[in-house]
């Protein structure tokens, strides 16, 4: 095999690579050798079929098979032998004029990645924004958990519904005199205020008593999520069959002992705990995003262009997704077109941070166990109730997927190193501070890690979840999660897209608690 550079420009490499004619014949020769011992035909004892007769049969396709391999091959020889670094998977064009008997001359054409050479991670300064959770707090999240066990109790038959109270109802939706998929249920209990219902609804629910029949009448939102549906008026035949009355539980020993604690004390110091470890989660995600700051200030290097392309790409389709639940979505659009530079220098950023936090961690020794992927795994299973099995089976044999998987644990662990090489500072602020800061590095664009081999097999791929968001972006995904439709009819029924199968044998369970069915949702990209 014969290998020619062509361009070695930055980090663009292009070669010519010969494999001569003979060579190829060597392996379809000895394909041939091996199936005619194997082939039977009439007329020939088993494994004495001429060679020839096989070609003459067979030889179109053990030829594609031999030269598929063989250029296969001839790239992983031409990557360990000029020892690259692919950033991508390589791009492969055999040469027009090719011809069975002929040397087989394909191009290859690639990016490489960066050597980074100078990692400078020592004698780093940051401030550690640290909050103690107060006794306020404590009461406060004592108080809404203790809402949380509250009972709902039948109220008398004379009894009017008020804010807070559960009415229970059968109802029929139609649109146009006309009865739709999914508006009709049974049984159905909803708290109002709760907020579940289109806007409207439940309003109009207030003042209802057990036994009475009456017409609520709202419009679908113009974002709702069923085409035909889309800000049409509805009118909903709802009897009330009970309205059931709030029943506070006491914020005593007994709350906790229902819990099975020993006592309120222990359930105070269990909601000390879930406050410290979310307080705590606030702060790492402040001291992660300027480390990453840091980082990205202190190195510069070259990246791929089509790892920024791949970066951008992902960007932009959780852009777009965004901006698609918008109240105007084209105008959204137009907006995001205002910034596209901005973006794509973000995905530049994300590239550059990815590839130093990996040669970080490979110069740290850093990396995940077996055993932490199997734990990963496992985890990522469970959220599949009946799937368990194939979700297992998807990551054992999907490189990309468990890469992608993998990616989040691996970069935690190189900014551990990172944080516990850097010179930290304590300073006590308050929640609200603290809180402050995380949205001020949100209209910072630090980018979202976004390491090497994202989709490839052959490099770390790291993902950093809590370095903040291109600018805007933070704020648009606020926006979309408000704008999104959050009405199943008129019922908001939430469930993860990945989860739909799992789950569609439970909501068959239970129809009455389905209103309407929602349009498949579409699983939003990840930026």
């Amino acid at each position: 095999m014969q290998i020619a550079e062509k361009t070695n420009e930055g980090l663009k490499r292009q070669y010519e690579v010969t494999i001569p004619a003979k060579d190829l014949e060597s392996r379809i020769d000895a394909q041939l050798t091996q199936v005619s011992g194997q082939i039977r035909m009439p007329g020939f004892r088993p494994g004495k079929v001429p060679k020839n007769l096989v070609k003459k049969m067979h030889g179109e396709a053990m030829h594609g098979e031999a030269l598929n391999t063989a250029v296969q091959e001839g790239v992983q020889k031409l990557v360990a032998d000029k020892k690259l670094r692919p950033a991508m998977q390589p791009s492969v064009a055999l040469a027009d004029d090719y011809a069975q008997g002929k040397d087989v001359v394909f191009t290859v054409e690639l990016e490489v990645l960066p050597e980074i050479t100078s990692v400078n991670i020592e004698g780093i300064a940051l401030e550690k924004l640290v909050v103690e959770p107060s006794d306020a707090e404590i009461e406060d999240a004592l108080k809404r958990f203790a809402d949380q066990q509250k009972r709902f109790e039948a109220a008398p038959k004379a009894y009017k519904a008020q804010q807070g109270d559960v009415v229970v109802m059968d109802f029929v939706g139609t649109v146009e005199g006309e009865e739709f998929e999914g508006g009709k249920g049974e049984g159905m209990q909803i708290e109002i205020g709760s907020g579940r219902l289109i806007p409207g609804f439940e309003d109009q629910l207030v003042g209802v008593k057990a036994n009475d029949k009456v017409k609520v009448e709202v419009n679908f939102p113009e974002d709702y999520n069923v085409a035909y549906l889309k800000g049409k008026p509805a009118v909903f035949d709802v009897l009330v069959t009970e309205v059931r009355q709030p029943q506070d539980a006491a914020i005593d020993d007994t709350l906790a002992t229902n819990l099975g604690l020993e006592s309120l004390d222990k359930l105070k110091e269990i909601l000390k705990d879930q406050i410290s470890a979310e307080l705590q989660g606030m702060t790492r995600t402040h001291l992660k995003r300027k480390l990453l700051d840091h980082l990205a200030a202190n190195h510069d290097f070259d990246v791929p262009p089509t790892m920024v392309e791949a970066e951008f790409g992902q960007i932009w389709a959780q852009l777009e997704h965004e901006a698609s639940h918008e109240a105007d979505p084209a105008a959204a659009v137009a907006e995001l077109e205002n910034d596209k530079d901005e973006y794509r220098r973000i995905a530049e950023r994300r590239v550059r941070l990815g590839l130093l936090l990996s040669e970080i961690g490979q110069k740290e020794g850093v990396n995940v166990t077996q055993a932490e992927m199997n734990r990963l795994i496992g985890q990522e299973a469970a959220r599949y109730p009946g799937q368990q099995q194939q979700v297992v089976k998807y990551f054992q044999e999907n490189a990309m997927a468990a890469a992608q998987l993998r990616a989040p644990l691996y970069e935690d662990k190189v900014v551990d190193v990172l944080l516990g090489k850097a010179e930290l500072t304590e300073r006590s602020v308050s929640r609200e501070d603290l809180q402050q800061a995380i949205e001020d590095d949100d209209e910072t664009p630090t980018g979202h890690v976004h390491g090497p081999g994202c989709g490839h097999d052959h490099h770390d791929h790291d993902h950093a979840d809590g370095e903040g968001k291109p600018k805007k972006a933070a704020k648009k995904t606020a926006k979309a999660a408000d704008a999104a439709p959050k009405e199943d009819a008129v019922k908001a029924e939430k469930k993860p897209a990945a989860k739909k199968t799992a789950a569609k044998a439970e909501a068959d369970a239970e129809p009455e608690k389905k209103p309407a069915k929602k349009a498949p949702a579409k699983k939003a990209a990840k930026a």
